[in-house]
C-alpha cells in the first residue's frame, strides 16, 4: 500500500532501523516481608529499580550468585511467585521544590495528607555523593533553636549535625519541634522526617506545627510504623534529598530526623531478611557508613556554590542511659556534638532535661551570636560552678559563705533556664534574661515570682526589644532592662 503524500511521518518511525535488541528477564522466586528475591538478571545493579509483570516495582539491595534481593517500594495484589521482572535502568529519586512545602508524603514522595499530588519539574536521586570539601565552607552563621541553654550553653550553627540522644520519653522530639518552630521568619526552610511512627503522633506532629504557623515552611515525610521495613530505611535518604534541592538553590534547610534508632533496625531486618551477615547486635557491619553517608551531605556550601545549609538534628534513642551502646557511639562520632536528656532532670521537673555536663557543641561559640556569646560567658560559668558545688549540699555540712551565695545563685539560674514546651525565645529576649541575670536583677526572688518576673521582661524583650537591636551595644541593653525592671515593678504595684 502505497503512503498518503498528505499524511506526516512520526519523527520515531523516520529514524527507525531494524536491529537486534537483548532484553533480560528474571522470575521473582519469592516474596514476604516487603523482600522480592529474583533469579535471571545478571545485569542487575546496586539501587537499580526493576519492574514486574503487574506494574510493581523493587529496589535493588542484595546482589548474589543466583539470585538478587530487592525491597518492594510497591506492591499491587497480583503479584505473586513466577511472575516475570525487568531491569528499568532507573536509580530511584524523588520529586523535589516548593511545591512540597505545607505537604505530607512518604519517602517515595506520594502524597499522605488526602491532597492532590505535588507538582514538580525537578527530580532528585536518593543516593547522591556528599558535596566535596571544596564545595564546603566554614560553620559561621547561627541557627537559633529557642531555647535559653542551647542558644547560650551549646549554640547551633546553620550546616551543623547536632544529635539529640535520650531515653525514651526524655523530651527528644519536643526539642526537635521547638526548634524547627523558633525558624518561623527566619528564612529557613524544614523538614521532619517520621521513622516508624505512629499514625496518631503523625497527627499530633502535623497539628503542633499547623497551630504554631510553620506547616508552610515545612515538608513532613512519613514512613509509618506498619509500612514495610524497606521504606522505613528509605525515609531519611528521601528527607534528605528534599532538603538537599534547597540547600544546592542557595537556602538554608533544618532537617530532623525522628529517629535514626528505628532507622537502623529496619535497617537490621532488611539484612537479616537478606541473610547478609550480622555483626555486633546483629546489625550489619556497614550500619556506620550508613549513617555517615546521610549525614555527610549536611553541610554549609561556600558562596562559590550558592551559600545554603543543611543543619541536620538527627534524633537517637538510648537505653536506661546507656550512651556508649553501638548505634548511640556510632551517631555520636559522625555528629558535630550531642544534645543528651537526663531521664533524672525529667523526673525532677527540669524542662527541657538537658545535661549540660554531657552535652557539648563541637562548633562552639564561632557559630553563636556574638552579643549571646560575650553575655552567657559568665553565666556558663556559674552554672557549671554550681553543679559541681551542689555534690557538698547531699552531705548537710556547713558550707563557707562564698560558697553558698553561689549555690544559692546556681539554683535561681536553673529556675531560669527551665521552659516550656513550643515557646521558643528570640534573640532580644535571650539578651533581656542574660543581662538582667548578670546584673542582679532576679536576686531575692524564689520559685514562682522569678517566673512571673521572667515570664513580664520576656514580653517587654518581644515588644520593645527589636528597637534596641540585637547587635547594639551592652550598656544600652542594660539601660533597657533596668527599664523593663522598673516598669514591672510599677505594674505588680
Amino acid at each position: 500500500m502505497l503512503d498518503d503524500p498528505g499524511r506526516q511521518r512520526s519523527p520515531w518511525l523516520a529514524d527507525y532501523r531494524a536491529q537486534l535488541r537483548i532484553n533480560e528477564i528474571g522470575k521473582l522466586v519469592s516474596i514476604g516481608d516487603g523482600i522480592a528475591r529474583i533469579e535471571g538478571l545478571p545485569s542487575a545493579a546496586m539501587d537499580e529499580i526493576l519492574r514486574f509483570e503487574d506494574g510493581s516495582e523493587a529496589l535493588v539491595f542484595d546482589l548474589g550468585s543466583r539470585s538478587i534481593g530487592a525491597i518492594l517500594l510497591n506492591q499491587k495484589e497480583r503479584l505473586a511467585a513466577g511472575a516475570s521482572a525487568q531491569l528499568t535502568g532507573r536509580r530511584l529519586d524523588i520529586g523535589v521544590g516548593d511545591a512540597f512545602l505545607g505537604r505530607v508524603v512518604d519517602p517515595l514522595g506520594h502524597p499522605l495528607d488526602g491532597a492532590s499530588a505535588p507538582q514538580f519539574s525537578r527530580r532528585r536521586a536518593l543516593e547522591v555523593a556528599s558535596p566535596p570539601i571544596t564545595a564546603r565552607d566554614f560553620v559561621e552563621r547561627p541557627l537559633l533553636s529557642g531555647n535559653k541553654m542551647l542558644d547560650t550553653m551549646i549554640p547551633i550553627g546553620k550546616g551543623q549535625r547536632q544529635l539529640i540522644i535520650g531515653d525514651v520519653g526524655t523530651g527528644k522530639s519536643s526539642l526537635a519541634l521547638d526548634t524547627l518552630i523558633a525558624q518561623k521568619g527566619r528564612d529557613v526552610l524544614c523538614v521532619y522526617v517520621l521513622i516508624s511512627q505512629k499514625r496518631s503522633a503523625v497527627v499530633a506532629t502535623l497539628e503542633t506545627l499547623r497551630q504554631a504557623s510553620v506547616l508552610d515552611i515545612t515538608c513532613i515525610v512519613v514512613a509509618e510504623a506498619a509500612t514495610t521495613p524497606g521504606l522505613k530505611f528509605l525515609a531519611p535518604f528521601a528527607g534528605c534529598a528534599l532538603a538537599e534541592e534547597w540547600m544546592w538553590a542557595g537556602r538554608d534547610v533544618l532537617v530532623v530526623y525522628d529517629d535514626l534508632t528505628t532507622h537502623a533496625r529496619a535497617y537490621r531486618e532488611l539484612s537479616l531478611l537478606l541473610r547478609r551477615p550480622p555483626g555486633r547486635e546483629a546489625y550489619p557491619g556497614d550500619i556506620f557508613y550508613l549513617h555517615s553517608r546521610l549525614l555527610e551531605r549536611s553541610t554549609c556550601l561556600s558562596t562559590v556554590h550558592g551559600g545554603g545549609s543543611m543543619t541536620a538534628l538527627p534524633i537517637v534513642e538510648t537505653e536506661q542511659g546507656e550512651i556508649s551502646a553501638y548505634i548511640p557511639t556510632n551517631l555520636i562520632s559522625i555528629t558535630d556534638g550531642q544534645i543528651y536528656l537526663d531521664p533524672a532532670l525529667y523526673a525532677r521537673g527540669f524542662l527541657p532535661a538537658i545535661d549540660i555536663t554531657r552535652s557539648v557543641s563541637r562548633i562552639g561559640g564561632k557559630a553563636q551570636v556574638p552579643a549571646i556569646k560575650a553575655e552567657a560567658a559568665r553565666m556558663k560559668l556559674d552554672y557549671l560552678q554550681f553543679l559541681e558545688l551542689e555534690v557538698f549540699t547531699r552531705f548537710g555540712s556547713r558550707l563557707e559563705a562564698s560558697v553558698e551565695a553561689k549555690i544559692r545563685r546556681g539554683r535561681l539560674l536553673r529556675e531560669l533556664l527551665k521552659q516550656d514546651r513550643l515557646s521558643p525565645l528570640t534573640a532580644e529576649q535571650h539578651m533581656a534574661w542574660l543581662v538582667a541575670y548578670s546584673e542582679g536583677l532576679f536576686d531575692g526572688l524564689e520559685g514562682g515570682a522569678v517566673q512571673a518576673r521572667l515570664a513580664g521582661l520576656l514580653k517587654k524583650a518581644a515588644a520593645d526589644g527589636p528597637g534596641v537591636g540585637i547587635a547594639s551595644g551592652r550598656e544600652a541593653w542594660r539601660d533597657a532592662v533596668a527599664g523593663w525592671s522598673r516598669e514591672l515593678d510599677e505594674e505588680s504595684r
